[in-house]
């Protein structure tokens, strides 16, 4: 659901508030921090903490992006169509494996920090995009695709140049869905120690102080909220483009 005008400009100044002058929530945060207790998380700072944050969910997520469109396109071809139900379920072991036994897993491999972490990101971003890439490459209007072939354009020249521009709407979708899940998703890579908005949640949960959850879930709920209603923009200025 996209957010109003008014409400949108709020949301964007209480989180830049939020991740910047923390200490202005010290009236509304101290009731519920322990008495003589910390009331604002300052063991690292919330704008580098949501820098990096960020910066994970983007990196992952963009692997996932061309990894779930390129297998899109792989089993929409007449080639590849055998392949899809393998794809299918490949795709769905990355979301159905638990995010934590990931986690767990990787950090022999790949040591703690941001590669564990990474890894569980995309593995968890894969089935939104692949789904929603194949739906949108295989519910094509077929008088756009038969004017492509009636002008004589390649396979390849009316993937680039019709397919995929008219399947962009449709697996943007996708991106945005897997976009939300992973900003959600990578807070529990504070366990591994990856520098995340998790830290702050964690470090609450360990002494038992709310006002560092409350911190924490609150700039990860507004960076989905917003993150989420830009992209719902971009798409539907996309399908107005593509309808016009």
């Amino acid at each position: 659901m996209r957010i109003g005008w008014i409400l949108r400009p709020f949301l964007v100044a209480v989180l830049l508030a939020l991740v910047l002058r923390p200490e202005w929530f010290t009236p509304l945060l101290a009731p519920l921090a322990p008495a003589n207790g910390p009331v604002i998380y300052t063991r690292a700072s919330l704008l580098s903490l949501s820098l990096s944050h960020l910066a994970l969910v983007a990196m992952a997520s963009a692997a996932a992006t061309v990894v779930a469109v390129t297998l899109a396109i792989l089993v929409t071809r007449p080639a590849g169509a055998a392949f899809r139900p393998l794809s299918r379920t490949i795709t769905n072991m990355g979301q159905t494996f638990p995010p934590v036994a990931v986690l767990a897993l990787a950090v022999p491999a790949l040591g703690f920090g941001a590669g564990p972490t990474l890894v569980a990101l995309f593995l968890y971003g894969l089935l939104p995009i692949f789904e929603n890439a194949v739906t949108g490459l295989t519910n094509l209007p077929p008088a756009t695709m038969e004017a492509a072939r009636g002008i004589g354009l390649s396979r390849w020249q009316r993937l680039w140049r019709v397919e995929l521009p008219l399947a962009l709407p449709v697996t943007l979708t996708g991106i945005r869905l897997s976009v939300v899940i992973a900003l959600g998703t990578a807070t529990i890579g504070s366990t591994v120690a990856a520098r995340t908005l998790g830290e702050v949640i964690i470090a609450g949960l360990l002494t038992n102080n709310t006002a560092f959850v409350v911190q924490g879930g609150l700039a990860v709920g507004l960076f989905a909220v917003l993150i989420y209603d830009a992209m719902v923009q971009l798409e539907t200025r996309l399908a107005r483009r593509m309808g016009g």
